[in-house]
């Protein structure tokens, strides 16, 4: 089957405006890098949503899910199949001490919408630049705080398009892990359980938080974030650091002299500029260190022909 059938396809259950044919990916991703997908799908419920995944299992289509792009370094070539943004689905309610998001929604600002409603617990996240079913995923976590304190549950697409509701203990949340990646499973929305707490202390954890984010990242230039996990009694930053390489980088990509752990698009990098700087940086701390880094952006799609 070409993409020009898989669009006629997908059009007969989604509206032609929700499906775009080689889509630049450079403009979705905060690396501001990345080829073309095949098929872009940005469907706006999670009927529409079940119907795409179900469309491309059935098909044997790959499928990519793609939030905001904040944690994720997309090839050259672009990606093959279909990419499911789900953009559209961020809806955010509160009912007393529970918060629900759709797996679209930004998880600063359910963080924000929280902090309002004189809710504490999510405080942590107010400077992180993923998506709910981003952070869910990679149980993502700053400053003290990971997604696994506060959720309580979350609904999930299989790949099959079933829908399943999976408890906290279910999800099986650990340091950047869990049952979601490990069974490709899509978030379509997230509960949380948060606690009422005193207005003044909300407002200045966060102002302090949102502070300490703003001085010590990169965020005056495109990056996926945090590139590399922490390794056991360590900081990735502090190694990379010491091996000298601030400043360093392939093309237009640089380690970040602001914050070690960050790879910046200082200057139209391209997909290929920053994963060699990626390797550089694996290299050098392996021969200083003996350490072997562990990537937390995920790198995905083909490399130019």
């Amino acid at each position: 089957m070409t993409k020009e059938r898989w669009l006629e396809d997908l059009c007969r259950f989604l509206p032609e405006q929700q499906v775009k044919i080689d889509e630049p990916l450079h403009l979705h991703t905060l690396t501001r890098m990345g080829g073309p997908a095949d098929i872009f799908v940005t469907p706006i419920t999670e009927d529409e949503t079940a119907e795409t995944v179900k469309y491309a299992y059935e098909n044997n289509i790959p499928l990519l899910l793609l939030g905001n792009g904040s944690n994720m370094v997309v090839r050259d070539g672009g990606v093959r199949g279909i990419v499911l943004n789900l953009k559209s689905l961020q809806a955010i309610r509160v009912d007393g001490e529970s918060v629900y998001a759709q797996g679209g929604a930004n998880i600063k600002e359910v963080s924000k919408v929280a902090a309002k409603r004189r809710l504490t617990g999510l405080e942590f996240a107010c400077g992180i630049p993923g998506s709910i079913g981003g952070a869910l995923a990679m149980n993502a976590g700053a400053y003290g705080g990971e997604i696994k304190d506060v959720i309580r549950q979350a609904t999930v697409l299989t790949r099959e398009g079933e829908k399943l509701v999976l408890s906290k203990d279910d999800l099986a949340l650990s340091y950047r892990k869990s049952v979601i990646t490990k069974k490709g499973y899509y978030v379509l929305s997230a509960e949380f359980d948060l606690e009422f707490g005193k207005q003044s202390v909300i407002d200045a954890k966060m102002s302090d938080l949102t502070y300490q984010r703003e001085s010590k990242q990169p965020l005056e230039f495109p990056s996926a974030g945090s590139v590399f996990k922490r390794p056991p009694g360590n900081f990735a930053g502090k190694l990379i650091q010491e091996s000298g390489l601030q400043g360093k980088g392939f093309g237009g990509a640089e380690v970040s002299t602001k914050h070690a752990g960050f790879i910046v698009n200082k200057n139209n990098a391209t997909a290929n500029d920053y994963i060699q700087t990626i390797e550089m940086v694996k290299a050098a701390v392996r021969e200083k260190f003996g350490i072997d880094l562990e990537l937390e952006v995920k790198i995905v799609g083909e490399d130019l022909a």
